[in-house]
């Protein structure tokens, strides 16, 4: 059975902005189904046009452009609430891909429907606005990371930012945060090579600021660490949940 949106699960984070129930039923018929797939399974590939938009229910992913020769740019992570494909609801087709990190169950949305938001409910358009803004912002933030952070300091703010977005969904407890990326992913997300980020990982666990090992991150001292990453550790401002 599908999860009904006036009981998802994701609602009760700190993540996400509180929605009135007649904006809740109007998303509700805006949903057409969920997609459970198992991880490695591509969601959205680059230049595809899929007639589905998607929210990440459970699970985690990556967000990826490619060249011809196969190299990766890892651009995101995936995390629960996470609103996919809304590049192809607008422009026609995506610009990068998605894939599953793990298991992932996904709310699906007709992308037909998409337009109503902005005809019938504009409230609720601004928010696919301002998720579009924030992906912005972030690939900003990113940019800045790999143009003016060194290794460490970019590794650093890597971590930071991922146990931040696992505490604001839940999925982090004690500073412990299930991670199931692999460092490959780290490293292309952040222009490292794989040798480079194992070095700088251990310089972390060295300095006993964090540590990733068996799928879990552990971050000893979080101010410290983002300090070291030239970032702050205020929460994440609530998003909305479509």
């Amino acid at each position: 059975m599908t999860t009904a949106c006036q009981h998802c699960p994701l609602r009760k984070c700190d993540a996400f902005q509180n929605i009135s129930n007649e904006d809740l039923a109007f998303i509700a018929r805006f949903k057409v189904g969920e997609l459970k797939v198992e991880a490695g399974t591509p969601i959205l590939m680059e230049g595809s046009n899929a007639p589905q938009l998607y929210t990440a229910l459970h699970g985690m992913g990556i967000r990826y452009k490619t060249l011809p020769s196969g190299d990766r740019q890892v651009i995101n992570f995936v995390f629960p609430g996470d609103f996919v494909g809304l590049q192809a609801g607008v422009m026609g087709e995506m610009s990068h891909s998605v894939e599953a990190s793990t298991a992932m169950t996904l709310c699906v949305f007709d992308r037909k429907a998409l337009w109503s938001f902005f005809k019938d409910k504009p409230e609720r358009a601004f928010d696919i606005t301002w998720l579009a803004a924030i992906e912005e912002h972030f690939l900003g933030e990113t940019l800045l990371t790999v143009g003016q952070r060194d290794a460490l300091s970019a590794v650093a703010w890597a971590l930071v930012k991922l146990l931040l977005r696992g505490r604001s969904v839940g999925l982090a407890r004690n500073d412990r945060l299930p991670l199931p990326f692999r460092q490959q992913d780290l490293a292309d997300a952040l222009g490292l090579s794989l040798v480079h980020t194992n070095k700088t990982l251990r310089k972390l666990r060295v300095k006993q600021l964090a540590s990733w090992a068996d799928g879990v991150l552990h971050v000893n001292d979080l101010a410290a660490l983002a300090a070291l990453g030239q970032t702050s550790i205020a929460p994440i401002p609530k998003r909305p949940l479509i």
